[in-house]
């Protein structure tokens, strides 16, 4: 029912859309483009949470190195602040799609609650360990599994004002489990929050 209701609003959002380029005042007409955006993006989370891709999607052979890197050459393109440090290639079986969004909103979070993503993917011991350092106020311990069920945000500087469904954490850990890995958090001594993602090698 959550998809079919998410799949029906696409239509009126789009005729919105059309009706809004039509107003005349500059500011007015940003302000709902705006708010039609991130309706769009509550819908598109909606859906891929609902629907939960990372199940049905074949896996194939990919570097996962070069996606990563790829993903931080275009942050760098729009001057987010992002750092890299690990092997130029380490190639994997995952599912390409499933995989590449759940890393998205693990740097969008880093980017959007503490300013940069310093990520660093290593191997080793049978697993893979890809972490995203942020430079952000962290996550209380006991919000750390709170902040991956559906629709869950922590007030303060987690809030809808920063934009979000409160679905990212969930989709990608989702997604990172259905490759039988996980997704952990933790605060660092030095500040900020570190996530990890395990996978395993095989």
């Amino acid at each position: 029912m959550l998809a079919a209701i998410s799949h029906d609003l696409k239509t009126p959002i789009t005729r919105l859309r059309l009706r809004a380029e039509f107003i005349e005042d500059d500011e007015q007409r940003a302000k709902m483009l705006a708010d039609l955006a991130e309706m769009e993006q509550m819908i598109a989370s909606t859906l891929a949470f609902a629907r939960d891709d990372a199940a049905s999607e074949p896996r194939q052979r990919l570097d996962l190195a070069a996606m990563v890197q790829g993903m931080l050459e275009d942050m760098e393109d729009m001057d987010i602040a992002c750092s890299y440090t690990g092997p130029d290639s380490l190639v994997i079986a995952a599912r390409p799609v499933a995989l590449k969004r759940a890393i998205a909103n693990l740097l969008d979070n880093a980017v959007k609650y503490g300013g940069r993503a310093g990520v660093g993917l290593a191997s080793g011991g049978g697993e893979i360990r890809l972490t995203i350092d942020d430079d952000g106020p962290g996550i209380p311990e006991d919000s750390r599994e709170r902040v991956f069920a559906p629709f869950f945000r922590l007030e303060s500087s987690r809030s809808r004002d920063t934009g979000g469904t409160g679905l990212g954490l969930a989709v990608a850990r989702a997604a990172i489990r259905a490759h039988g890995g996980d997704i952990t958090l933790a605060n660092r001594p030095e500040g900020g929050l570190r996530v990890t993602l395990t996978l395993p090698q095989a």
